[in-house]
């Protein structure tokens, strides 16, 4: 089967990275997964594209020392966090340099749960914060996508705006108060004869300054890989799988709110991928489920992430 390109992306993880998962809080606004898959490639027809989605994540940071977290020092973070996304893109007829051109846009609702012992005042103190509401959203005003055959070469920016709330002090937060713009590329080959489909994309996170925590989260460069084979079942078609991601920040954490150092974290992982694409006449649904746990983990959370995508291209 020759596929189409669809596109999940960036923007989507970028969007809902709350404050609870190294940078500010122990996590980037990249996570893990966001963009590897048949599911994640930037599209190269023409029209409309809804997307719906889900995320879990369960870490904690109980072995990782303390930790800043919107304006606090903690201790032992344990942080849990769902997340329902929707969003869309459109692929535009006329080319821009050769390319298939496409924008998007994603908004994310989130539940928050965090757990730490805090440190203030050189006392310490055991606090559970809990929040919920629209997170950050993330628009992408430049999606470009090159054909070659078997071969596809992407290249994309995504920007996330602070939109979700955000308040010092509390634990548990929706947003993270600052802007991130994150350039990415792609390379996927897909072979139409036998099914075979492997992803890379990669890019860095720059990040401006929490106003309210004079903290800035230092640039991070960011990997993401899949392998998948296509079976035939039924009408469709399973896609069976693995991702894989290396997380690096390249630049340490600064401003005066930084009171830890510049904090810099790394984060590695691999799990399982399972998917579905029923072509529908002229359009595509596609649905995929993954698990990402992460295996080495510094200066960051580690837990395990939990994504359900879908796709509707029309």
């Amino acid at each position: 089967m020759k596929h189409r390109s669809l596109l999940v992306h960036s923007a989507i993880a970028l969007g809902l990275s709350a404050t609870l998962c190294a940078e500010e809080g122990g996590a980037s606004r990249y996570v893990p997964g966001n963009t590897a898959t048949l599911i994640d490639l930037p599209p190269t027809k023409a029209g409309w594209a809804a997307f719906a989605g889900y995320l879990h994540y369960d870490g904690d940071a109980s072995a990782a020392g303390t930790f800043p977290n919107a304006g606090l020092v903690t201790a032992g973070l344990d942080a849990k966090s769902d997340a329902l996304m929707v969003g869309g893109f459109y692929t535009f007829d006329q080319p821009v340099l050769e390319s298939h051109y496409s924008v998007g846009v994603f908004l994310p609702y989130m539940w928050v749960d965090v757990e730490a012992t805090v440190v203030a005042g050189g006392t310490t103190g055991f606090r559970k914060d809990s929040a919920d509401g629209i997170g950050d959203l993330a628009f992408l005003p430049l999606i470009m996508a090159w054909k070659d055959d078997n071969w596809q070469y992407s290249a994309l920016l995504t920007v996330t705006a602070p939109t979700g709330d955000f308040d010092t002090g509390v634990l548990a937060n929706v947003g993270r108060n600052y802007w991130t713009f994150d350039p990415a590329f792609q390379v996927s080959y897909n072979n139409a004869k036998t099914g075979f489909n492997a992803a890379l994309f990669s890019g860095i996170t720059f990040n401006t300054e929490n106003d309210d925590t004079d903290y800035r989260s230092g640039s991070a460069f960011h990997v993401d890989a899949s392998v998948q084979q296509i079976l035939p079942v039924g009408q469709g078609f399973v896609t069976v799988g693995f991702n894989a991601f290396y997380y690096d920040q390249i630049e340490g954490d600064s401003g005066s709110g930084a009171n830890l150092g510049d904090f810099e974290g790394r984060d590695i992982g691999i799990g399982p991928v399972l998917g579905y694409m029923l072509p529908c006449g002229e359009n595509l649904f596609a649905v995929e489920a993954r698990w990402l746990p992460e295996l080495d983990t510094r200066r960051r959370l580690e837990g395990d992430f939990f994504w359900v995508k879908a796709v509707y291209q029309f």
